[in-house]
């Protein structure tokens, strides 16, 4: 993934909530990260993603709400591409979804953004994990379509 988002010459920010940062520790791992990854913004309050993100107020764990953490990272990290990811890692249910629901949004360029709602198994650890991965996976994946086309 790192080396689709070089080779495009494209930037990418992060808006994360359930994750808590999993997302752009990943990243970060990767040497030469910095000339691609303009960094994550952890906005596990809701309040932060309302002041922060510009998520209008409503339910945090929601496609709308995973849309518009994808363009105010994109806006506010001043990124080509923005990437959220938002849910319920548990134990507790939080506006109405049970633990295990996640929702992920991808910002690209010259694309509608885009909302991929899931549900994971698993305990809290495992459902924040595999939000991580599910979040890479969809980048990924619209990378891999996005090369295929130029």
């Amino acid at each position: 993934m790192a080396q689709l988002l070089e080779e495009a010459g494209l930037s990418l920010g992060l808006a994360e909530s359930l994750t808590g940062g999993l997302v752009a520790s990943r990243l970060v791992n990767v040497a030469g990260s910095s000339r691609w990854f303009r960094g994550s913004v952890v906005a596990y309050s809701p309040e932060v993603k309302f002041d922060v993100l510009g998520v209008r107020p409503g339910p945090v764990v929601s496609e709308e709400a995973a849309l518009q953490m994808a363009e105010g990272a994109r806006r506010l990290l001043g990124a080509d591409v923005g990437l959220s990811v938002t849910g319920v890692a548990g134990p507790t249910e939080m506006d109405g979804q049970p633990p295990g629901t996640v929702f992920v949004a991808l910002a690209l360029p010259g694309r509608e953004t885009e909302v991929l709602g899931v549900r994971l198994p698993g305990d809290r650890d495992r459902v924040r994990q595999f939000s991580a991965i599910s979040s890479l996976d969809l980048l990924r994946r619209r990378l891999l379509e996005r090369a295929a086309v130029t």
